[in-house]
């Protein structure tokens, strides 16, 4: 897949307006772009996303990515006029996503009830650190402090070293994630039960502590938080990253009882499958320390490479610790197409994941690479009514 600009796909008919800032509520348009919503990103006037001050070498890396597919506009919203225009925009729209702090919506008079007056079926998307009630609803609500509460920190690591926190926007990401699902979902209602739009709470908090919500009943059967442990699993052994001869990684899961034993037979040691300190999981998670010391032993004798031709033809679940540069090499990525370009004014061509994920009769496109600021202005304003004296003038005086 490569840039094609009038392709539409599968959503072309829905119109989104997004008034968020950084990751997750443009990971929650990007999505929806990429399948061919038409997704209206309102920008400040002379500032934009924050997300575009995420530079490398001076490119808006982040920017390019999760703001492709989208139409930018500058409103400034403390004024009554950059208001009005906002309400205009969301009369024609499907879905409005924000993640201002709860209260803010408010007091700029643009209140839920007052856009489903306008609008009776706008889905309203409010995207928040810990959602629009409750004794935290106030806090700031930064991915990095849903990280540290949500027990995502706290198992992550290892248990003689500090919790470690994610290397990217996790908790904005899946929010992001289930954020397209809650608006697919709320329009897809709207169009079955007679046109009524509704809002939504989306705290981060809540999608990632989803993923971790098994821990909850795992404390209340044995009354103990669990460990860090690093690349093992609390619920199988052996799953481990094992350093080979030539001083790359192989991780290793064996996860069902059949993959264990495979394991230990194409090691040479059918021995360990009666051993009583491995025989079952629970024994293999209970003395996982010898075992990892037996099997990182094996495993550093050969090379990556001899490593990964020796599992497979023995049937052991393997695969390298890839970084980028290896993913942008490898074969199977390649013929996928994981990685894709789009065209790109300043390095010519940049490169990017691709749609996410493949439909084989209404796929989604790359129709348009990441706006400068206000890009879209004349387009977006001429489309309300706006002659083009009346639009130079909001851009004097400052509205857009």
């Amino acid at each position: 897949m490569d840039y094609r600009p009038d392709d539409v796909g599968p959503l072309n008919d829905m119109r989104i307006v997004d008034v968020s800032r950084l990751v997750a509520g443009n990971m929650l348009t990007c999505v929806l772009g990429d399948l061919g919503a038409d997704v209206i990103k309102v920008e400040e006037p002379g500032r934009g996303d924050p997300l575009r001050d995420w530079r490398v070498k001076g490119i808006s890396v982040y920017w390019k990515i999760y703001g492709r597919n989208k139409r930018s506009i500058t409103l400034n919203l403390r004024r009554p006029e950059g208001r009005e225009i906002l309400l205009q925009l969301l009369e024609r729209a499907d879905v409005f996503v924000e993640n201002f702090r709860p209260g803010k919506l408010e007091k700029l008079g643009l209140a839920p009830e007052i856009l489903l007056d306008r609008n009776p079926g706008l889905v309203v998307v409010r995207i928040s650190g810990w959602g629009q009630s409750g004794p935290y609803a106030q806090r700031p609500g930064y991915g990095t402090l849903v990280e540290a509460m949500s027990g995502f920190a706290a198992l992550n690591g290892y248990d003689d070293r500090p919790p470690v926190l994610p290397p990217l926007a996790l908790a904005d990401m899946v929010a992001g994630l289930y954020g397209a699902v809650a608006a697919l979902t709320a329009v897809r209602y709207r169009d079955a039960s007679g046109g009524k739009g509704q809002v939504i709470d989306l705290a981060l908090f809540d999608p990632l502590f989803s993923l971790l919500s098994v821990e909850a009943g795992i404390y209340q059967l044995t009354g103990k938080v669990k460990a860090r442990t690093g690349s093992r699993s609390n619920s199988s052994a052996p799953r481990n990253v094992y350093k080979t001869r030539d001083g790359r990684w192989l991780a290793l899961s064996a996860s069902m009882q059949i993959m264990a034993e495979r394991l230990f037979r194409s090691m040479g040691r059918e021995d360990l499958i009666e051993d009583p300190r491995f025989r079952t999981n629970a024994d293999r998670l209970a003395n996982v320390e010898e075992l990892d010391a037996i099997v990182q032993s094996f495993i550093a004798q050969r090379t990556l490479a001899e490593n990964l031709d020796f599992f497979e033809r023995a049937g052991v679940t393997v695969a390298p610790v890839y970084d980028i540069s290896q993913i942008l090499k490898d074969p199977h990525f390649l013929s996928r197409q994981v990685i894709v370009e789009m065209p790109d004014k300043e390095t010519g061509r940049f490169p990017m994941h691709n749609i996410v994920p493949r439909f084989s009769v209404s796929p989604g496109a790359l129709r348009l690479p990441a706006p400068v600021l206000g890009e879209h202005n004349r387009q977006v304003l001429g489309a309300l009514g706006f002659e083009a004296a009346e639009i130079d003038r909001l851009a004097r005086e400052g509205v857009i």
